[in-house]
């Protein structure tokens, strides 16, 4: 397989976790969840200090995807408990996580190079694509479960909710969690991917997860046997894609930041475009009925 190809997909296959727990957030909760960035570098900075540590890498990534949790888990008190607004939630913790994760490293960089990873072994492609396709087979039957039902209630019609006799503020807390836990394990897979932890890769990892989500649903939305996660996979290799290219034809890593906006404003257009299209078309038909019936 081409080099420029392989590295798309080994990325694709790290960051669409990533994405997923953006998509529980953004897509399923409706909560602007900004710690991502925070906790995408506290699952990379666990990671590296525990195998520098001789902790097993497979152990390390358990444990990142633990502290994710708890920094999601964080956003929500603040956000359910102590009634902060949910994107100002989301600031506080990254903000806070930064320092933590310069207190777990020491450093602002961490070397792996000299230090086993899950990758020691080679075959870089199948771990990925196994510990991809085993997030996506749970993240999927989570949400058919009577709990990720609710959850995806509570985002929808939170008042519906509350009238079941159910605690929203629960299950916002827990999904914040299970969203930071996912970010957190790839965080962690990329660290030991790229061999070091750096304080600054999470920057841009909201910004990357939206992209995505939004592409391949302006794309794929109405094909009905792709379900969520696999949505997240084909948007996040075609990011990936879009990114790679951009390189390839000489921008600057630089300039990737105003790329990804470009790329998300684009997607949002043609979305919208194609939404207003279809219902001019279905307001044409039903005023086409409408005529006809009253000439008859």
């Amino acid at each position: 397989m081409d080099g420029f190809l392989l590295s798309i997909l080994q990325q694709s296959f790290i960051f669409s976790i990533m994405v997923m727990g953006v998509y529980i957030t953004y897509k399923i909760l409706n909560f602007p969840d900004l710690s991502a960035d925070g906790s995408f570098t506290l699952g990379a900075s666990v990671s590296a200090a525990l195998i520098i540590k001789g902790v097993n890498p497979y152990i390390s990534l358990v444990i990142a995807m633990l502290a994710g949790g708890v920094a999601g888990a964080m956003t929500g008190f603040l956000n359910v408990k102590l009634k902060i607004k949910d994107i100002l939630s989301g600031i506080l913790v990254m903000v806070g996580l930064y320092s933590i994760n310069l207190r777990i490293m020491g450093v602002s960089n961490v070397s792996l190079f000299n230090y086993e990873t899950i990758f020691s072994n080679g075959n870089i492609m199948f771990i990925n694509f196994f510990i991809l396709i085993l997030s996506a087979v749970l993240f999927t039957l989570f949400f058919k479960t009577k709990l990720g039902y609710v959850m995806k209630g509570t985002g929808d019609n939170e008042n519906m909710i509350i009238s079941l006799g159910l605690d929203t503020g629960k299950i916002k807390i827990l999904a914040l969690s299970i969203s930071n836990g996912m970010i957190a394990l790839s965080g962690g897979i990329l660290a030991q991917y790229q061999g070091f932890s750096d304080i600054n890769m999470g920057t841009g990892t909201v910004v990357m997860g939206l992209a995505s989500i939004v592409l391949a649903y302006s794309i794929f939305r109405n094909i009905p046997f792709l379900n969520a996660s696999v949505l997240c996979i084909i948007g996040t290799f075609l990011y990936r894609t879009s990114i790679a290219l951009s390189l390839k034809l000489g921008f600057n890593p630089s300039d990737l930041k105003l790329i990804s906006a470009i790329i998300v404003i684009i997607a949002l257009t043609f979305g919208n475009e194609s939404i207003s299209l279809k219902k001019s078309f279905k307001l044409k038909r039903g005023l086409q009925g409408i005529f006809q019936s009253k000439i008859s």
